[in-house]
């Protein structure tokens, strides 16, 4: 056993320490998302395949092992969005650092503010917040601005009357950046039929990217938050305030235990 590890070399610890890595930094990635389901059923598939073999059940194992011999393009194909989305992330740099998050509280509130107003009056709306993904070659158009996160200035953006009203408005770094973006539509067949444009653009911007998507329907006047490709619906002010808290925090602790490790 001890001869064993005499063997091992210094690149041989460098080898692991960097695959070991990079698996800590798929899992941190797809963490939350749809992936982990998918996941698992390829690990019930390989469970199923080895029992197959230990059972001597030939066609069943002649079936899998074909379909896992291409495993490699299956994985591809199920996770094209993770994948692109994590090669998005190893290319940008990590963003919100220099927010001051003791006016978090602020921005959420007047975020809050904003899209009860605006549903109360069943005016659409589609509010984007970048997290730790930058989506700036995600976004399609738009128009530069650099404000101060207003509810009256979210609200003025989104008016029927106003020319930058039907795209989204774009929140990076505690700050307005750009409104009046368009973004890729999901082409998830999961999505209800209930839900409309505005919607599907949400859910298909967070399953590129970590961002966060706020959307007020224009037929119901209903809040709905989209993260990771997922979206919970008919959201109230109290529950909006703590989905936009709990969402926002956990990028909070990611930046906070990036700059300890910098500190060390």
């Amino acid at each position: 056993m001890f001869d064993v590890f005499a063997n091992i070399r210094l690149l041989d610890l460098l080898d692991i320490s960097i695959v070991a890595f990079i698996i800590y930094r798929i899992i941190l990635l797809i963490k939350g998302t749809r992936a982990v389901q998918m996941l698992l059923g390829l690990a019930v598939i390989l469970a199923v395949y080895l029992a197959s073999r230990v059972g001597d059940l030939h066609t069943l194992n002649w079936f899998l092992s074909n379909f896992l011999s291409s495993i490699i393009l299956v994985i591809v194909v199920i996770f094209q969005n993770d994948i692109r989305r994590a090669l998005i992330h190893v290319g940008q740099n990590p963003f919100f650092g220099s927010v001051n998050y003791h006016e978090e509280s602020e921005v959420i509130d007047e975020l809050v503010k904003a899209c009860v107003a605006l549903g109360n009056r069943k005016i659409g709306a589609l509010i984007v917040v970048e997290r730790e993904t930058g989506i700036n070659d995600i976004l399609e158009s738009g128009v530069e601005i650099d404000a101060r996160v207003s509810g009256e200035l979210i609200r003025s953006v989104f008016m029927p009357n106003s020319p930058i009203h039907d795209g989204a408005l774009v929140l990076q770094q505690g700050r307005l950046t750009l409104a009046g973006c368009f973004l890729p539509l999901s082409q998830s067949r999961d999505i209800s039929k209930n839900l409309g444009t505005r919607h599907r653009a949400a859910i298909g911007l967070t399953e590129l990217a970590d961002a966060i998507a706020v959307i007020v329907s224009e037929e119901t006047g209903k809040i709905s938050v989209a993260v990771n490709g997922g979206i919970t619906r008919n959201l109230d002010a109290t529950s909006l305030r703590k989905v936009l808290g709990r969402l926002l925090e956990q990028k909070k602790s990611k930046v906070q235990s990036k700059r300890q490790k910098k500190k060390g």
